[in-house]
Formats: C-alpha cells, sequence, structure tokens
C-alpha cells in the first residue's frame, strides 16, 4: 500500500499501539518454536577400563586436566625446538587454520540471518515525450520531465519455526568441529614429528654400532692376516674376514639413505625445503617415559578427532530442522519509505513524501516431493555421522589397547634382548681368545661377531619401537600430561638407552684382544 502522508482515515494511536503490541507477542510467542530434533549425544557403551593396562598407573583427574607441551616428558632439548617449528610453520596445521576461520565465518553468516535487512537507493530520471498531432505531417508536442527519488527499504523475516536457530546450531557445532579438526591436526604432526625425530635418532644409533663394527672387523681381518702370515689360519679364513668387513662397510651405507629420508620427513614437517634443513648425528638420549592411563570414559573428552567427530554430529542433527522448517509457510515484513518528486526544489519535502509497510506469507503447496526427499536425506547423513562417532571413539579405544600391549611386550623383550646383547658379547670375546691360542676356527669367529652384532641392533630396533610406541600411546590419550614418570618406571626402557650407550667401542675392545 502506497499513500501520500496526512491522507485518508487514520488509525486512533492506541489501537495502533495494541495492535503492534499483539504482532510482536505472537512473533515472540512462535519464535519460540523451532522444529526438528533437540540433540542429545549419542550413547557410546564405554568398557569400564582398558584391556592391555596391567601394571601401568591410572591418571589422577589432576593427570589427566593438564595438556600441552607433551612432548617434554622425553626431556630432549633438540625434539623440544623442532616442534615449536611445527607449531609455527607446518602447512597442514596452516590449512586446519584457515577451515577454522572459515567455519567461523559460515557461523556467522548463519547469524546474520535473525537481523533485518536495510538497504537505501537514490536516483535521478530525465526523459523526454513526444505526442503526435499528425499522422501525415508527423508534427506534434512534446516535452522533457525529470524525476527524483530518495528511498529506504527495510525487510525481516522472523524465525517462527526455528529454522534460523537450527542453520545458526549447525554453523556453531560445524565450527566446533572444525576447531577440534585444528587441534587434531596439530597433535597429528607432533605425533609424527616426535616418530620421525626417534627413528632417525635409533638410526644414528645403529650408523655408530655400525661404525665400532667395521672397527671390530677391521682388527679381526688384520689379526686374521697375521695369523695367515705366520702359517696359523688359512687364505679362506682371509678372504672370509675381508667379505664381512666389506658387508658391514655396505651397510653403514645403505643406513645412510634411510637417515637421508628420516631427515627430509622432518623439514616438510617443519615447513622447511630439504636442502635448509639438517640434523647433526646423535645418539639417542631421549628418556622413555610412562604416561598414565585414564579411564575410557575420559578419552570421550580427551581425543581432538572424537570431539570433531561429535560436533559433527550435531551439526547434522540440526540440519534436519531445517530441512523440516521449509515444510512451513514463511513470514516477511517489509517496509519502504521515501521521497520522489519531478522537481528538484520540491523533492525532499513532505507532500513528495511516500511509505508503505506490510507482511507477505508464503508458502510452497507442491514441489514433487523435493522437501521430503531433502528431509531424507538430512536424517541419512545424521545416521551416517553417528555411525562414523561411534567407529571414531572404537578406533581410539583399539590405539590405545594396541600401544599399551606392544610397550607392555616391547618391555619384556628388551629386557631379555638386553641379556642377549651381554652374552654375545662374553662369548665374543671368548672365542677371539681362543682363536689367538689356536683352539679354534675362524669360521668360530665370524658367527660370534656376526651373533654380537645382530643382538645390539635388534636392541636398537626394540628401543626405536618402544619409542614410537610410547608417542603414538601418549597421542592416542590425546595429549600429554605434567607429573609423568620418567625412564626406568617402563619396563626394560633404562635397559635398552643403557644398552646403546654402553655398546660404544665394545667391538673395538673386542677385536684388538
Amino acid at each position: 500500500m502506497v499513500a501520500p502522508q496526512g491522507r485518508g482515515a487514520r488509525t486512533p494511536p492506541c489501537l495502533r499501539r495494541a495492535a503492534t503490541w499483539l504482532a510482536a507477542s505472537a512473533v515472540l510467542w512462535l519464535a519460540g518454536c523451532a522444529v526438528g530434533p533437540d540433540y542429545v549425544r549419542p550413547a557410546i557403551d564405554t568398557p569400564a577400563a582398558f584391556k592391555e593396562t596391567g601394571d601401568w598407573k591410572l591418571a589422577e583427574p589432576s593427570d589427566a586436566a593438564s595438556k600441552g607441551e607433551w612432548w617434554a616428558i622425553y626431556q630432549d632439548p633438540v625434539l623440544a625446538d623442532l616442534m615449536a617449528q611445527v607449531n609455527v610453520d607446518n602447512q597442514n596445521i596452516k590449512v586446519a587454520e584457515a577451515n577454522y576461520r572459515q567455519a567461523l565465518a559460515v557461523a556467522s553468516q548463519a547469524r546474520s540471518a535473525f537481523f533485518p535487512t536495510i538497504g537505501a537507493d537514490a536516483g535521478l530520471t530525465r526523459a523526454s515525450s513526444r505526442v503526435s498531432s499528425s499522422a501525415v505531417s508527423g508534427s506534434g508536442a512534446g516535452g522533457i520531465s525529470n524525476s527524483y527519488s530518495l528511498s529506504g527499504t527495510a525487510s525481516w523475516e522472523p524465525d517462527i519455526w526455528g529454522s534460523v536457530r537450527r542453520s545458526v546450531e549447525a554453523g556453531n557445532a560445524s565450527a566446533e568441529a572444525s576447531e577440534a579438526d585444528l587441534a587434531n591436526a596439530r597433535l597429528s604432526a607432533q605425533a609424527l614429528l616426535a616418530q620421525n625425530y626417534f627413528d632417525l635418532r635409533v638410526t644414528d644409533a645403529q650408523k655408530a654400532l655400525l661404525d665400532r663394527t667395521v672397527a671390530a672387523y677391521e682388527q679381526t681381518l688384520k689379526l686374521t692376516q697375521n695369523q695367515y702370515a705366520v702359517g696359523v689360519a688359512q687364505r679362506s679364513d682371509v678372504i672370509q674376514a675381508q667379505t664381512q668387513l666389506q658387508s658391514a662397510q655396505a651397510s653403514a651405507l645403505d643406513i645412510e639413505v634411510t637417515r637421508a629420508q628420516l631427515e627430509h620427513a622432518i623439514a616438510l614437517l617443519v615447513g622447511k625445503a630439504p636442502a635448509a634443513f639438517s640434523l647433526t648425528p646423535t645418539p639417542l638420549r631421549a628418556a622413555l617415559p610412562m604416561a598414565p592411563v585414564s579411564l575410557p570414559s575420559t578419552l570421550l573428552e580427551r581425543r581432538p578427532d572424537i570431539a570433531a567427530a561429535e560436533r559433527s554430529v550435531a551439526a547434522a542433527n540440526a540440519k534436519i530442522g531445517v530441512a523440516k522448517a521449509a515444510f512451513f509457510p514463511t513470514l516477511t515484513l517489509s517496509a519502504t519509505g521515501g521521497f520522489q518528486s519531478s522537481s528538484f526544489a520540491d523533492w525532499l519535502t513532505l507532500p513528495s513524501r511516500f511509505w508503505s509497510v506490510g507482511p507477505a506469507l508464503a508458502a510452497t503447496l507442491f514441489d514433487g516431493g523435493l522437501r521430503r526427499a531433502q528431509t531424507d536425506a538430512a536424517i541419512a547423513a545424521y545416521d551416517a555421522q553417528v555411525a562414523t562417532y561411534r567407529q571414531t571413539v572404537l578406533t581410539a579405544f583399539q590405539a590405545v589397547e594396541d600401544n599399551l600391549a606392544a610397550l607392555n611386550y616391547l618391555g619384556r623383550e628388551a629386557a631379555v634382548q638386553n641379556q642377549a646383547v651381554q652374552s654375545s658379547r662374553e662369548a665374543l670375546q671368548l672365542i677371539l681368545n681362543q682363536y689367538k691360542a689356536g683352539t679354534v676356527g675362524f669360521q668360530n669367529v665370524l658367527t660370534a661377531q656376526t651373533t654380537a652384532y645382530t643382538t645390539e641392533r635388534t636392541a636398537l630396533t626394540i628401543l626405536g619401537r618402544q619409542f614410537t610406541a610410547n608417542v603414538l600411546l601418549v597421542t592416542a590419550l590425546g595429549g600429554g600430561w605434567h607429573g609423568l614418570s620418567s625412564a626406568g618406571e617402563n619396563p626394560g626402557a633404562s635397559q635398552a638407552v643403557k644398552a646403546s650407550a654402553d655398546a660404544s667401542s665394545a667391538d673395538g675392545r673386542d677385536g684388538q684382544k
């Protein structure tokens, strides 16, 4: 409706206020209704305790409350420095951060539907028209007209059926899921860095072992050559000693390939080109801690991937409400007002003022089953997210159990293997002495040296697997804690570290005797 100000019958002010109050009350009452199901977190059947805990310490509430720089429990300053670089320069984390900002912006877009849309328009039109008075001569009269306009518009769609609220609910849940994805991306990058770093340090220890082994084999070759020179040993003994030495030298070169690849992987994680990054070879000095194990139920609150999956369920649930709200009519309140005149002098005067205001109700009467299909799709998407959430929880339980079992059995294996290392060293020393005395052949020396090297390398391999399982356990539990116990409480951990350290020059000493 468009009407000049001041013309026609006026509605009494008291009736206008009453109508406005009633309309506002009705809108507010209807706004309290939101179609669709209210969200309830899906139930998860959680066990009372982990199966593979064994003698592991149960985390106290204060332990489980604190997360942060979980890698500090390994007491390795180089690792700590690399972690700081990962948190700043890792490109996958930057992608997750950008996705989170995007999710926040999408949630803000949904909230904007709560507010009216206001616009303004100004225009100047100049037109010419000619009215012919003679079809034969083509003569006639014409003129030029001007039109000046300035108007404002406002429209608002009350959220009667809760479509906007459900959209905002979905947007907020999606943003929270994206935030959890960011935390998970950060934790995953940190865990991968820790694994690669410890693999690198174990590789350094294996390279040091090979270097010592090569030195010992060189001493053995000299001893065999001396024995051959005096007629005690055979030529075949010298050839076998040379073959053993050359094989060890080739293995020492081969292990450099593994180290280079690990160093390149670490460079990628810290956001650097491999050519601009290097780590000095250093023996493994990190402590192997024992992480306190929380109850399975607390895993649902600690792991970011579980949090992301649960928030995705909430978002899918809200989208069901959005789909169901499409079955109901929409109400739009709009108003327009401004000035319009053919004369610039009279443009912004009261007689040139105009306005219109009124509601509009719109409803879809037939859509060929579109809305029903959209609702069914939203429900199916919700069911899929629930299944994904439950599978994520089960996978998390499996990861904890796997790494608990790995650490339990690897600890025992490390203890036995370290005993084998000591036995092989003693056996090698005895056989070398017997060979010098001429009571055993060179084949016994080869066997003893190979056994000693193999047992020490196996001990280092087990140590590397222990560190990998330890990192995976800490990350599987959602991060680290303050107050973790240090190396020595984990069976076989301190012995494995000690075996790696004590192995320095052992073969060299044996080869010189």
